[in-house]
């Protein structure tokens, strides 16, 4: 396992996340056991209890199974972890220069498939709520001087129709899949900016206050379908380079 010495954040935030790398790159195999406290607190230069409460962490998250004599075994982390665990399977370098193209996929195929619900409720149970909200939004969208900006501004746009929509469920999985989204803007930006012209969310903006349901749920696909279009030809690549 390549581990480094904790020099930043809280030293056991610092350590659960190495390790969580460490399960999520495949370092440490479903099935195979962590090293031990003390080989671990060697090599991170961490004290014992501080190793301790990363793998106790670990093990709430049903990540890592802690028995008895045994030590720490590695458990599935795809089968085991939640939308926390994106943004470590997203990266596919060290440094975050790269991502995983097969995660940007699926990040782009949930947006599409979730956004059109959204729209749709937002529209019947908020329709004038979002009045004020939705055309701030929208203004800031048509102003966006690039992509990043603009898809910026597009998260604010769906925050405010996640809000609109008033579904606890979906809020907590809107801020999940936007902190996944937000390191992609580097990445994908651009060409999500312009499969989503500032027109289609002008549509979909007079859709959901005109609290037609229906028209809203068809804009919202108009405006997430093209990214995920777009941008299939070069996840393609990027899975074949």
């Amino acid at each position: 396992m390549e581990l480094s010495a904790v020099t930043r954040r809280s030293a056991a935030d610092e350590v659960h996340d190495q390790l969580l790398n460490q399960l999520v790159s495949g370092s440490a195999p479903v099935g195979s056991r962590l090293p031990s406290e003390r080989k671990l607190a060697e090599a991170l230069g961490v004290s014992r209890p501080v190793v301790r409460e990363a793998i106790a962490r670990l093990a709430t998250s049903g990540h890592v199974e802690v028995r008895q004599g045994d030590g720490a075994i590695v458990n599935d982390v795809t089968r085991t972890g939640g939308l926390d665990l994106l943004p470590h399977l997203l990266v596919a370098a060290p440094d975050g220069a790269v991502v995983d193209p097969s995660v940007v996929r699926s990040v782009l195929e949930v947006r599409e498939y979730l956004g059109p619900w959204i729209a749709e409720k937002a529209a019947a149970r908020a329709a004038d709520a979002l009045a004020e909200p939705l055309t701030t939004a929208l203004a800031a969208i048509e102003a966006a001087p690039n992509g990043p900006a603009q898809q910026a501004a597009a998260l604010v746009y769906w925050d405010h129709l996640v809000r609109g929509a008033d579904s606890i469920a979906m809020s907590l999985i809107f801020n999940g899949m936007r902190r996944v989204y937000e390191p992609m803007l580097g990445v994908v930006a651009d060409a999500v900016a312009a499969a989503e012209p500032a027109d289609r969310y002008r549509a979909l903006s007079a859709a959901v206050l005109d609290g037609d349901a229906t028209a809203a749920r068809a804009a919202a696909r108009a405006v997430l379908g093209g990214a995920t279009d777009v941008l299939g030809g070069f996840l393609d690549e990027m899975e074949q380079s």
